[in-house]
């Protein structure tokens, strides 16, 4: 980095290798295709191997470079057969995009949760699997070369939930507020080796898997009024920060944790 930098190119990501967790569709999917548009070679990660190969197609389709890989990052040595596949494939992963979440692939987060004090501890398991140690699990197969090379980019999506707290989903809100902080030490840890690691907190999002909801008007109405900008959000608004965090023009940002939630709550 020079001392003035001009940045004639600033989200030029050209050369570079980026891994997306759970980037089958929504905002994972979201997050891949602006990578890669911006000249990454993308890993498409996805807990089911159709998505992530349909995914990697749509963006070689645009022009881009693409790859999809089936892992389950919630188990360690999937995680690390799939870190090896990518690096074989496409090369030494410089941005790694810890984005897989909810409850899962194989636990439907939408269904409505008993009472905290009413859930058998049985029930924990997959929200703090995902969110919590997949993050955990991801970063440590990716870290070791990044701090060998010297440079990286370590982004992970949690939710405002984790910054507010949510009353109908405490383990949730526990689990991503554990990645967050997850994350803050990694960053002071790896910081002298060139490495960034902030978090991306969303506010709702339109994703496949709320759709379904969305189609009641009573409840998308409810959904969106406590949301100034009068909208939910979209998957292009949490990717575009995503993307910057990624880039060179924000090497000197790490550490933090950035709410894109129009408006829901506030970071001061």
């Amino acid at each position: 980095m020079t001392e003035n930098p001009t940045y004639p190119e600033m989200l030029d990501l050209t050369g570079k290798v980026a891994l997306v967790t759970g980037a089958g569709q929504g905002i994972g999917a979201a997050t891949a295709r602006m990578l890669a548009g911006q000249g990454a070679a993308v890993a498409v990660n996805d807990y089911f191997a159709d998505r992530a190969k349909e995914s990697a197609a749509a963006i070689d389709r645009m022009g881009g470079r693409a790859y999809g890989v089936q892992a389950d990052v919630t188990d360690p040595a999937s995680v690390s057969a799939m870190v090896a596949e990518v690096e074989r494939e496409l090369g030494p992963i410089d941005i790694l995009v810890n984005n897989a979440g909810n409850a899962g692939a194989t636990v439907d987060g939408m269904a409505p949760q008993p009472k905290f004090w009413e859930q058998d501890p049985a029930q924990w398991g997959p929200w703090i699997a995902v969110n919590y140690l997949g993050v955990m699990h991801t970063t440590h197969a990716v870290l070791g070369g990044m701090v060998e090379r010297g440079r990286g980019r370590v982004i992970t999506v949690i939710s405002d939930a984790a910054r507010i707290g949510e009353p109908e989903l405490i383990v949730y809100s526990g689990a991503k507020a554990g990645a967050a902080g997850f994350m803050r030490a990694v960053a002071k840890a790896v910081g002298p080796h060139g490495i960034t690691a902030n978090c991306v907190a969303l506010g709702a999002t339109r994703t496949p898997a709320i759709e379904p909801a969305l189609a009641n008007e009573k409840l998308r109405r409810k959904v969106i009024a406590p949301y100034p900008m009068g909208r939910l959000g979209e998957t292009a608004d949490a990717a575009a920060l995503i993307t910057f965090l990624a880039s060179d023009a924000a090497s000197w940002i790490t550490a933090q944790t950035y709410p894109v939630n129009g408006g829901y709550s506030v970071s001061v």
